[in-house]
């Protein structure tokens, strides 16, 4: 055999039998060749595979080739596949001399096996075009150190057999091909190994351009050992996949023999036989109607007969989980004990001594009648003063379960009454859904927000709650998902809502409304001494004693920093405070911390509410204003702005109501002033009135600033002011009589907060202002009024 080290070209053994012995015969080197470039990778003298080529333009090379004795032709690498453009003189220095065999012809393809031999160059070219035709030389390796080239063909060669076993698609005939190779014949060995790797096309061309055997060994050799640790970490990939797959694989199997045997021996079910069987035991101990009763058995009977595995089983199988989980004819037993419920509110609840006594009397007429029916009790009043903590405490009292849900912002009446069955994710409404969580047919379920509802296409739910609140109706009550009768009339039904004009009126008609008006200053400084303080500390991990805080500061944040009329913003700011101090804590464990008024400024900032300054003047009166966050005073300011022309103008953010008072109070002014002045009872006749209610960014509307209005504009025409430290409040008619109006409550608590003690009320709200709680009349001198003169005569003593 010739040695490839110095020739560097393979060796072709025939079969020929001449004598008894084998022929060896060297190929030849032609010195002129076609040339076949190729894209994918370099063709290697060691290699022997087949070649895919197009049919044009190199049908005719290979057919040009195929008459030749030789039977060669030169493979060049390039990295752009052969278009129309190709450039001749792109191709690389070195190709390798292939010797072609079996050619054959797939549609426009032809493929071809081709023998690596040796590598080639390009001497010259002959033709520019297809066939290309080149004079060729072959490059000869220089001499390389003997010991060293060798210790690196045993490193090439097992690093070839260490990558052999970890990748499948090197077969046995690749190892016995690799047999033939020798640490003594480094050429064809290094140029296999190179072809072996998955290195890019550029990379292993300048491995075939490399001619010393040393060198391109040196090359070789780190590509072998990447590829070895890829090949590594795919195999450790593959076996933990496999070990996955092979443990889930083997569970299966063994689940399902389980399930086999057992049900051979009768120990299990299958999965149908389970479902039907568990909802049949729950039926048990429950007392089902006969229309409820025929219904659940026909779904039974129905799932019996479907398929697991069919779309209408899980519909069938979803209906009768919730059909049978309802609490068929159980009911909780009420704990009817009125001192019982008197302890719970007082536990719970500070102040609201009017609202707490309305909730007694609806409990003691259940007490004496034995039981409480479905009742609906509707909770109006501002933010924070405890609405959905009274409903609690009302369940607490009574020993039922309680749910809530919230009403803000439902649009859909299926939220109420439950989706059709049909429909792709259908379920049941919010009070099916109430029921099956709390397993009785009488539990407490708040309705919170019942004021914010809304309206769309897809329904109106507030429509929907008629037939659930109405209590002649909701004895039959139907979900459109269990398309069954059920009894609500047992549920009490606790709603909550922060404004009642909003609350469509048949809905309200049905319920039994009670309203919290929220609190004042003592009962503020109460419930924050009983209950938010201690819940604050005990939220915050604070040990009890550790961080005190006074009276005087209480009532500092609350005059001026939680003016509103609940207590949320309360307990938030007493919240920042003890997080401010634990912070001080951390740095000093053993401080003890106590919290005064002086030192307020520093925990919470400056005060966002101010002692505000009742203000007084011709032209200025102070009225008292109903809102959604409780009473507010109002003051209404009157000026002259020049007397060229009669006109008013009115400002302030005010509302039609508001708008239609202001110009029946100037009205009734201007007809009814002789009546009150003799000195200017013309003063109206060409002044330009401007009437402005201060906070112009706060909307208000109403018509209880009639009255207010009325004296603003009085005091102006008569230039003097009206008596100090007074508000009022009431409707006015044209012809000066003053009707009752609404939030009296709200509006005296609204009086004392702001330190007035005289007030001017309508005479039809004598009784309202009566059944107050002492502690909020006390101190108070109320004026009523039937006719405006009554107020006049009070304001301004004439």
């Amino acid at each position: 055999m010739t040695d490839m080290n110095s020739k560097e070209n393979a060796v072709e053994v025939t079969n020929k039998q001449t004598n008894n012995e084998l022929a060896i015969v060297e190929p030849a080197h032609p010195e002129k060749l076609y040339i076949i470039p190729i894209h994918n990778r370099p063709f290697f003298p060691a290699q022997v595979l087949p070649i895919l080529v197009n049919q044009d333009p190199w049908e005719k090379t290979l057919r040009r080739v195929a008459k030749k004795d030789h039977h060669c032709v030169a493979i060049f690498y390039t990295e752009q596949p052969f278009d129309e453009n190709f450039d001749i003189e792109s191709i690389p220095k070195y190709g390798t001399l292939a010797k072609i065999h079996q050619v054959s012809q797939e549609n426009d393809k032809l493929q071809f096996v081709a023998q690596g031999i040796t590598r080639v160059s390009v001497k010259k070219f002959l033709s520019h075009k297809p066939p290309y035709s080149v004079e060729v030389e072959y490059p000869k390796s220089p001499e390389d150190p003997r010991n060293e080239v060798r210790a690196y063909g045993m490193a090439v060669i097992n690093a070839i057999k260490e990558l052999l076993p970890l990748n499948p698609l090197y077969n046995e005939e690749l190892k016995n091909y690799l047999n033939r190779f020798s640490p003594n014949d480094p050429s064809p060995l290094t140029d296999f190994a190179a072809a072996l790797t998955t290195a890019p096309g550029p990379e292993l061309q300048k491995i075939l351009d490399t001619i010393p055997i040393l060198k391109r060994m040196k090359k070789v050799l780190p590509l072998l050992r990447k590829e070895v640790e890829v090949a590594k970490l795919q195999s450790k990939l593959s076996s933990e996949v496999n070990e996955k797959i092979n443990k889930n694989q083997r569970d299966f199997f063994l689940k399902e023999q389980l399930k086999i045997i057992q049900r051979e021996l009768g120990i299990s079910k299958d999965d149908k036989s389970a479902d039907i069987d568990a909802f049949k035991a729950r039926l048990e101990g429950k007392q089902l109607s006969v229309p409820v009763h025929k219904r659940i058995d026909d779904e039974l009977r129905k799932l019996s007969l479907l398929e697991i595995g069919s779309p209408e089983y899980a519909v069938t199988r979803n209906y009768l989980d919730w059909a049978t989980a309802l609490p068929w004819g159980i009911e909780g037993k009420d704990k009817l004990n009125l001192q019982h419920a008197q302890r719970v509110l007082n536990k719970h609840h500070a102040g609201l001594e009017d609202v707490k006594n309305r909730i007694l009397e609806f409990l003691a007429i259940g007490t004496f009648k034995g039981e409480i029916n479905g009742s609906i009790i509707l909770l109006i009043g501002p933010p924070g003063v405890g609405k959905t903590s009274i409903g609690k405490s009302i369940a607490e009292s009574l020993d039922r379960p309680f749910y809530r849900f919230s009403l803000g912002g439902m649009r859909d009446e299926a939220e109420i009454k439950g989706h059709r069955r049909t429909y792709i994710g259908a379920q049941p409404g919010k009070l099916i859904q109430a029921l099956r969580e709390v397993q009785v047919f009488n539990p407490v379920i708040m309705l919170d927000e019942i004021d914010k509802m809304g309206k769309s296409y897809q329904g109106d739910p507030a429509s929907a709650l008629l037939e659930t609140l109405d209590p002649e109706q909701n004895i039959n009550f139907l979900d459109h998902y269990l398309d069954l009768r059920v009894d609500l009339s047992k549920v009490l039904f606790v709603c909550t809502a922060n404004d009642i004009d909003s609350i469509p009126g048949p809905l309200l008609d049905r319920m039994e409304v009670i309203s919290l008006a929220g609190y004042i200053t003592e009962e503020k400084l109460a419930i924050a001494k009983k209950h938010l303080w201690p819940k604050q500390l005990e939220k915050a991990g604070v040990p009890k004693g550790k961080i005190t805080i006074t009276d005087a500061a209480i009532k500092a944040i609350i005059e001026g920093y939680a003016r509103e009329s609940g207590v949320r913003q309360l307990e938030k700011r007493l919240s920042k405070v003890i997080r401010k101090n634990v912070v001080k804590l951390l740095k000093e464990p053993d401080l003890q911390i106590k919290i005064t008024h002086q030192n307020l400024d520093q925990l919470l900032g400056l005060p966002a509410f101010h002692n505000e300054q009742i203000l007084t003047g011709v032209g200025i009166v102070t009225g008292l204003a109903w809102s959604g966050m409780g009473g507010v005073t109002l003051p209404i300011e009157a000026s002259c702005i020049h007397n060229l022309s009669r006109g008013l103008k009115l400002t302030g953010h005010l509302g039609d109501v508001m708008k239609e008072s202001a110009e029946i109070a100037y009205s009734y002014i201007i007809s009814h002033l002789k009546n009150y002045t003799k000195k200017h009872p013309n003063f109206f006749d060409n002044a330009y009135i401007h009437i402005h209610v201060p906070e112009g960014s706060t909307p208000k509307d109403g018509p209880s600033a009639g009255i207010t209005i009325a004296s603003a504009l009085l005091s102006l025409a008569l230039n003097k002011a009206s008596k100090k430290g007074i508000a009022m409040t009431g409707e006015l008619t044209l012809t000066g009589h003053v009707l009752p109006i609404g939030g009296v409550r709200e509006k005296v608590i609204a009086a004392r907060r702001q330190k007035i003690k005289e007030l001017i009320l309508p005479e039809a709200n004598r009784g309202h202002y009566e059944e107050l709680p002492n502690y909020l009349k006390e101190g108070l001198t109320i004026n009523f009024a039937k006719h405006y003169s009554d107020i006049a005569t009070i304001l301004f003593n004439d």
